[in-house]
């Protein structure tokens, strides 16, 4: 008896499977969506016919697009000019210089704020590289979690995980290339050029600016700026997808 209700259940799934399958599958397409988006243990991409990734291929290939995009970042914005003639990240200088740059404007000695100017942002171009291996080390030490909530986040979500969790760092890491750079370049001398015109205006106030620090901020703005556009691009442009990880998990 018990064989025969065993069989009489077999026998009414076989019978409902064709309705059950019908009616269900705005079900399934639900489910794949969800994994599409991370939700699942598989990501699911539609493009003429679907594809099924193992989630851990779907991280993988985040971080192989995080890593391609600043790795572009910063061998952008560290060669020449890469600051300087750029007028999005262009680091102008620090406000505190305002006054002295008019004052040197109006008696014809502007040239001496122009070329520290261009001096801070060829010390930020040398300091650019530095942040290659910082970002590195972020996306190998990216979670799961972390990376699900990048999969669904805006466009620039990776860089907004950056900016918390490497600020302080990249910080620490460029202010002494920075400093360096800013000798190498010539910006102290200019600085001490253009303050020693300045103060030798009559009725000048007394002004001072920290060109490490001004440089740095300004010079991490330039890259977080770029990387959010990077990341912007691999997600919804196929020429950046140059590798073959990238283009499955993102097409």
């Amino acid at each position: 008896m018990k064989r025969i209700r065993v069989y009489l259940m077999c026998l009414f799934l076989v019978m409902t499977a064709g309705v059950a399958m019908a009616s269900s599958s705005w079900l399934q397409k639900g489910t794949d969506a969800l994994k599409s988006f991370g939700q699942g243990d598989e990501k699911t991409a539609v493009s003429g016919t679907t594809t099924r990734l193992p989630m851990a291929d779907v991280i993988a290939g985040l971080k192989e697009a995080l890593t391609v995009g600043s790795g572009n970042v910063v061998q952008q914005l560290g060669q020449t000019d890469g600051f300087f003639k750029d007028p999005q990240i262009h680091i102008p200088l620090p406000e505190k210089l305002a006054t002295v740059k008019n004052a040197l404007d109006k008696v014809g000695m502007g040239s001496f704020a122009g070329d520290l100017e261009l001096k801070l942002n060829r010390a930020a171009e040398a300091a650019a590289p530095r942040a290659r291996d910082l970002f590195v080390n972020a996306i190998s030490q990216m979670t799961f979690e972390d990376a699900r909530e990048i999969l669904n986040g805006p466009e620039d979500a990776a860089t907004r995980y950056f900016k918390k969790t490497m600020s302080p760092e990249l910080a620490d890491a460029m202010a002494p290339v920075v400093d360096d750079s800013l000798s190498q370049v010539g910006a102290v001398q200019s600085y001490d050029r253009m303050m020693g015109k300045y103060a030798n205006l009559p009725f000048v106030p007394d002004v001072k600016a920290d060109l490490t620090d001004h440089v740095v901020d300004k010079g991490m703005d330039g890259i977080f700026h770029y990387m959010a556009k990077e990341e912007a691009a691999i997600r919804t442009n196929p020429v950046k997808r140059t590798t073959d990880l990238l283009k499955k998990v993102f097409q």
